[in-house]
């Protein structure tokens, strides 16, 4: 072996370390835009459409979050909606229709940055204060009347943080609906990137944490052919909580889960039982 030899793999190891280092840093410091991709919406943009939709703001420290509204008359309740990690209102609340078909109001919530609402997304705890704060805002209107909390994709792991929180204070959901849902972001991120330890990962968004301690009815749904969240992820959180319903639809992927017709009869005869 040349004497030189083990200084240039020395050398080379060194650098390929420092190259790895430099890439744990830059996602540690810029997770936020490695995760989140909202689109942004001036503030004079319109965003209800309809005579039973409402744009409301709630304010909450360093911030202002935009939430539109449906409200009908003689609604059964409310389904409490937490989108995913892209976009904004203008294109999640497009199916108005179905919720009145259901007889539900519908309270959706732009996150930190999405759309009209200001600031941005600093970190997990931030993120789920804000969630618990648009519902504490429209709670005390159905009092007494029933409580859907619903989570697509991003949304699933902070409905079901959301439905945890709230059975602990004695305000049991009447169905938790999980779309599309993560064990945990965690698990994912090491799916598509397994040499990111674990500890790196400043949203855990753990979902699967949350289900034992869910209590009332949690329905999962879940599209066969979803390449970004593998159906795996929902077939796991029924084993670990039994009492969940599961139900995956053949054919559909991930953005598309809402036009699949099992989706739409499952998600109505959920409603309808309650």
């Amino acid at each position: 072996m040349p004497k030189g030899l083990p200084l240039t793999i020395l050398v080379l190891c060194a650098g390929a370390l420092a190259v790895y280092a430099v890439l744990l840093a830059f996602l540690w410091f810029r997770q936020e835009s490695l995760m989140f991709y909202p689109v942004p919406l001036p503030a004079d943009h319109p965003l209800a459409q309809a005579p039973d939709v409402r744009e409301r703001t709630v304010e909450v420290e360093g911030a202002r979050l935009s939430v539109l509204h449906l409200q009908q008359p003689g609604a059964k309740g409310v389904v409490f909606f937490l989108h995913g990690n892209a976009g904004n209102l203008a294109g999640w609340f497009s199916n108005a229709d179905f919720w009145r078909q259901a007889g539900f109001d519908l309270v959706m919530p732009d996150y930190r940055g999405f759309g009209k609402s200001t600031g941005q997304i600093a970190s997990a705890r931030q993120l789920r204060e804000d969630v618990r704060a648009v519902w504490d805002a429209v709670a005390a209107q159905y009092r007494g009347r029933r409580v859907v909390l619903y989570g697509r994709s991003l949304g699933s792991g902070l409905a079901a943080d959301l439905a945890q929180q709230l059975g602990e204070q004695g305000q049991v959901p009447d169905l938790t609906v999980l779309v599309s849902p993560y064990t945990s972001i965690r698990a994912l991120t090491a799916e598509f990137y397994p040499w990111v330890p674990s500890a790196l990962v400043r949203y855990p968004l753990d979902t699967a944490g949350h289900l034992p301690h869910l209590r009332g009815p949690v329905l999962l749904l879940h599209g066969e052919k979803d390449t970004l969240i593998g159906v795996h992820h929902a077939r796991r959180l029924q084993q670990v909580l039994p009492t969940a319903r599961l139900v995956t639809l053949p054919g559909a992927g991930h953005d598309d889960v809402h036009e699949h017709p099992l989706y739409r009869q499952e998600l109505l005869r959920a409603l309808a039982a309650l």
